[in-house]
């Protein structure tokens, strides 16, 4: 496996990682790939490329199998303009084999080069991933009825 920073011509596949990066609670049905199309999912997409957008691809074998990403959006993990918001999505048969976390320190790394001090997340209260996040060193700051807010504080990683 290999874990990269995000080459322009990946840019595309952000389009699947998001659609995967969707919370669907266990039992529930998947939701239509149109949904996607809504703005609130659209923004972590939406022009990738940008002067603050940072991402990384693991691949296997040549095929993109994961992604974790930030952007400076007004998303619901906004916190304030200096601080980038994270996508992650690791493909459905691919998942619990450590993938996000390299991901996650790679992207880290990453983000510490472009002189970044903390990133921010919104993730629904129900994730499984919310332990994830904390595991990483994310910290809760804020909730919402149905989310938490979490920041990671970049300077306590190793470049």
């Amino acid at each position: 496996m290999e874990i990269r920073e995000i080459y322009e011509s990946d840019y595309h596949l952000l389009k699947e990682f998001i659609y995967w990066a969707i919370f669907t609670p266990q039992g529930s049905k998947l939701p239509e790939r149109n949904i996607i199309n809504n703005p609130d999912v659209f923004i972590y997409i939406d022009n990738f490329g940008q002067k603050n957008d940072c991402g990384v691809i693991a691949e296997i074998d040549g095929k993109a199998v994961g992604a974790a990403w930030t952007r400076i959006i007004p998303a619901y993990g906004h916190i304030d303009d200096e601080t980038p918001e994270l996508a992650i999505s690791v493909l459905p048969e691919y998942r619990n084999q450590g993938i996000g976390v390299k991901l996650m320190k790679k992207l880290f790394d990453l983000l510490i080069e472009h002189g970044y001090k903390k990133t921010s997340l919104a993730v629904q209260k129900e994730n499984p991933a919310v332990n994830f996040y904390l595991r990483l060193g994310y910290e809760i700051v804020g909730e919402h009825p149905e989310e938490f807010l979490m920041i990671k504080n970049l300077s306590s990683e190793k470049m």
